[in-house]
């Protein structure tokens, strides 16, 4: 089968198992690309979220969060299911504006269905997916983290919006209980050309995957090609200082050095973005690493027009481009 690349046009043949592991924005950035090749793709999604509207519903009805999955099944849908995409990314206003309707339906199609993964197989239905979405563990978990000074931090929430000395290094994170693998994650990772982890926050959207019994050691067994593609920016409270080495060095921890190679973008944003990103304490991901033990790939991956309407206002926003991304996939 040959299907259009959605910026260039050009006609790709690929027919090769991608399997993405990850969560939140930069995972729905790369899906958003790659669904336009002819791949069949999984994408494998961490459950350890505690805040927002996921971690509201995850408390009430005591079901496992459901947001990054939601959006990674946004990211998957064909223009075919169009209305149902704008449904999926609904948020009211008023007294729940903070429920996202994609979260309450999943929400309700767990109930009805008793099973997760059956409700994302519905949700994919509806949406009409190129792709499916699987989360990384059934099972109900905390992400902690600890810090350099000893301090325990306990929830996802607390790691992402920091409720401690942000420049406080995180030096371990684990889930709290222990969590195992679900099986279809696991043989998306066994029968598969080419395994992508990443973009995302690393500590509260990547490594919580690779916390799960059984990720990391598919990972290592696995004959797919391991690629992590590096953030473009900072975040304060979890990676603040990081350059890409910084990135890769934990990642090959806990993956167990089980990366074949490493994707990095090399484009500096504008010098007016960069000093907006700076107020938050949030910079550029400095490109200082080469070769060895992964191979390290540096090209241009950098959205041009990224934003994001916050506050009444038009934000900026420094972003992966998804077709520029995708196809640097793609060529691996």
């Amino acid at each position: 089968m040959a299907i259009a690349d959605s910026q260039s046009g050009a006609v790709v043949s690929a027919s090769r198992k991608i399997t993405v592991i990850g969560g939140g924005t930069g995972s729905y950035t790369l899906l958003k690309g790659l669904k336009y090749y002819d791949t069949n793709l999984t994408a494998i999604v961490t459950t350890a979220d505690s805040g927002g509207s996921s971690g509201q519903l995850r408390d009430e009805f005591g079901v496992l969060p459901p947001g990054d999955l939601r959006r990674c099944l946004v990211a998957l849908s064909e223009k075919r299911g169009d209305i149902w995409r704008k449904i999926f990314e609904y948020r009211f206003n008023g007294h729940t504006e903070n429920n996202n309707l994609g979260n309450l339906i999943i929400t309700a199609l767990t109930k009805i269905t008793g099973d997760l993964p059956e409700a994302l197989a519905v949700a994919s239905e509806l949406l009409a997916t190129r792709g499916r979405v699987v989360p990384a563990t059934l099972d109900s978990v905390q992400l902690c983290a600890e810090l350099e000074n000893g301090q325990k931090i306990l929830g996802e929430a607390n790691i992402d919006i920091p409720q401690h000395n942000p420049q406080l290094k995180i030096v371990k994170l684990y889930l709290t209980p222990q969590a195992f693998a679900y099986k279809q994650a696991i043989e998306a990772i066994l029968d598969t050309d080419l395994v992508v982890i990443g973009p995302g926050d690393l500590y509260t959207s990547i490594i919580p995957n690779l916390l799960v019994e059984g990720i990391s050691q598919a990972l290592k067994a696995t004959s797919a090609k391991v690629v992590y593609v590096c953030n473009v920016m900072t975040k304060y409270g979890e990676t603040t200082n990081f350059s890409a080495k910084d990135f890769v060095r934990e990642i090959q921890r806990y993956t167990d050095n089980a990366l074949d190679a490493v994707v990095i973008n090399t484009t500096r944003p504008a010098p007016a973005l960069i000093e907006a990103y700076a107020l938050e304490n949030s910079f550029f991901v400095e490109p200082n690493i080469w070769g060895a033990p992964a191979t390290v790939i540096k090209t241009d991956l950098l959205e041009e027009r990224a934003e994001v309407y916050e506050g009444g206002r038009i934000r900026p926003l420094i972003r992966h481009d998804s077709g520029k991304l995708a196809r640097t996939i793609i060529s691996l």
